[in-house]
């Protein structure tokens, strides 16, 4: 294993995190800006009127793309393990 090797595998697991929350980060940015908005034209300021929207969504978007993400990080496991197996032999 060398250096060459160690970067891939350090970049390929950060281009795999970004891709994982990538869609939940954005849904909370527009959800975060969406109940901004509304305090701002209410005049309400509320805690729970920030954190309650962006679970609900968090939830949802979590159960839309669930198994999507579950698959790229069971296809990034089976590699790391293939990684893993080659350099044992």
């Amino acid at each position: 294993m060398d250096s060459a090797f160690v970067l891939y595998l350090g970049r390929h697991t950060l281009e795999t995190t970004l891709l994982l929350v990538a869609p939940l980060l954005i849904i909370s940015l527009a959800v975060g800006l969406i109940v901004t908005l509304l305090q701002a034209v209410t005049s309400i300021r509320d805690m729970t009127l920030t954190i309650v929207p962006k679970l609900l969504a968090m939830g949802i978007a979590l159960l839309l793309f669930g198994n999507w993400m579950l698959q790229i990080v069971l296809k990034f496991t089976a590699e790391v393990f293939s990684y893993i197996q080659n350099i044992g032999q």
